[in-house]
C-alpha cells in the first residue's frame, strides 16, 4: 500500500493509495478511531456503483448509516444543496458525534467537505476520490466550497479530511473523457514540481483507466508537500498549485457549468500559462511543445472556442478569489518542474493571451 502522511499537526492525516481499497474502506475507517453515524455523501454516478457495498460493509463493523445523493455534475456544488443536505442529514438523526464520507469526485469531496465544516459548526470526514481529479488533487489539501453564479469556490472553508482512501480501481467506471479530463491536475503536478514524473505520464495510454497506484501517490505526494507548506495560502507556495488555473477558472465560470469539465479548462489555462512563461520567463518553446504534446495526447482541448467570449471570461478571473485587493499573482515556470508566483503579468497581457488560445 502506497501511503502519505500530511503533517498539519494536530490536523494530520493519512492518504492510503491501493487497488481494492474500497473494499477495506470500513475497516480502515474503524482503524481511524471515526465514531458515530456516518453520512454517505454522493452523487447520481457513482453511489449505484460503490454505495451499497460501502453502506454494508460500514454496518458490518458496527456503523450506523445515511446515504445521501446529489445529481452528478459540478451544478452541484451550490449552497442550496448544502442546506438541503444539512436538513437530510438531521432529519437522519446525525448530530455532533457524527461523520461525513465523501463517495465521488471532486464535486462531492468539495460539496461533501463544506457541508461537514458547517454542520454543527464542523464534524470531521473521510475523502473517498473516484476520479483522477479528486484522486490526485482536490481530495488532498483541505480546501472545501460551493460555487455561486460570480465564480467558483468563493464560498467554502478549509477543512481538512480525517482520512482519504484512493483505490484506483474506481477509475476504470469512468466515461472516457471523465477519466482523462483529471490528468490536467497530474500534468500541472509534473509542471510545477516533478519534471521527471513527465516520462513516466508520457508512457502511459489515455484508453487504459489503470494507471499505477504509485504514480496516484506521487502526485499526492506533491499536493500533500505543498500543503503542509502553506496550508491555508498565506505564505505564497500553496499558490503554485494554481498553475493553469488562473485562467482556467476564468474559462470554466464562463460557461454553464458542465459544458467544459474542470480539467479540460484547466488544459486551456495551462497553455495560456505555458505561453506567459516563454514571455516573461524563460521557458523554452522546446519545454512548452512538451507539455502541450501530453495534454494532447489525453485528448484535452487547446483551442478556445469562438462563443467564448473574451470580456465574459475577464469579468469571471477578476471575480476570483486568487486576486485579492485586485493584485495579479500569476503562476509561472522557469523551465518545467520549476514554477514561482509572479506579479508582472497585467491584465493587457492576460486578456491578449486569452485571444491568442483561439488559434
Amino acid at each position: 500500500m502506497a501511503s502519505v502522511h500530511v503533517n498539519l499537526g494536530s490536523r494530520s492525516y493519512d492518504v492510503l493509495c491501493k487497488y481494492g481499497m474500497l473494499e477495506k474502506a470500513a475497516e480502515l475507517i474503524l482503524e481511524a478511531d471515526l465514531k458515530g453515524k456516518a453520512a454517505i455523501i454522493t452523487d447520481s454516478n457513482v453511489g449505484p456503483l460503490y454505495n451499497e457495498a460501502l453502506a454494508s460493509k460500514l454496518k458490518a463493523a458496527g456503523y450506523h448509516s445515511s446515504t445521501h445523493t446529489v445529481p452528478a455534475g459540478e451544478a452541484s456544488k451550490s449552497m442550496s444543496n448544502v442546506e438541503l443536505l444539512c436538513r437530510e442529514m438531521t432529519q437522519e438523526g446525525h448530530d455532533r458525534s457524527s461523520f461525513v464520507i465523501a463517495l465521488g469526485g471532486g464535486v462531492v469531496g468539495d460539496l461533501a467537505g463544506f457541508v461537514a465544516s458547517v454542520f454543527y459548526r464542523g464534524i470531521p470526514f473521510v475523502q473517498i476520490p473516484t476520479t483522477i481529479v479528486s484522486l490526485v488533487d482536490s481530495s488532498v489539501g483541505g480546501k472545501t466550497g460551493v460555487n455561486i453564479a460570480e465564480g467558483k469556490n468563493l464560498v467554502g472553508a478549509f477543512h481538512q479530511p480525517q482520512l482519504v482512501l484512493a483505490d484506483p480501481a474506481t477509475l476504470s467506471s469512468l466515461p472516457g473523457r471523465e477519466y482523462r479530463e483529471g490528468y490536467a491536475e497530474a500534468i500541472k503536478h509534473a509542471a510545477i514540481r516533478d519534471a521527471e514524473m513527465f516520462t513516466e505520464l508520457e508512457g502511459l495510454s489515455p484508453a487504459d483507466q489503470a494507471p499505477p497506484a504509485e504514480l496516484i501517490a506521487r502526485n499526492i505526494a506533491i499536493k500533500a508537500r505543498v500543503v503542509e507548506e502553506d496550508e491555508q495560502e498565506t505564505s505564497g507556495t500553496r499558490a503554485l498549485l494554481n498553475f493553469g488555473h488562473t485562467i482556467g477558472h476564468g474559462i470554466e465560470a464562463a460557461v454553464p457549468y458542465g459544458t467544459l469539465l474542470h480539467g479540460e479548462a484547466i488544459s486551456l489555462g495551462i497553455r495560456a500559462a505555458l505561453m506567459l512563461s516563454e514571455e516573461y520567463s524563460s521557458l523554452s518553446p522546446a519545454e512548452s511543445t512538451r507539455v502541450l504534446e501530453l495534454l494532447k495526447g489525453f485528448e484535452l482541448p487547446l483551442i478556445l472556442p469562438d462563443e467564448i467570449k473574451t470580456s465574459v471570461v475577464l469579468e469571471k478571473m477578476k471575480r476570483d478569489k486568487k486576486f485579492s485587493g485586485g493584485t495579479i499573482n500569476f503562476v509561472l515556470l522557469r523551465s518545467l518542474g520549476d514554477a514561482f508566483v509572479s506579479k508582472e503579468i497585467t491584465w493587457q497581457s492576460i486578456e491578449r493571451t486569452i485571444e491568442a488560445l483561439r488559434s
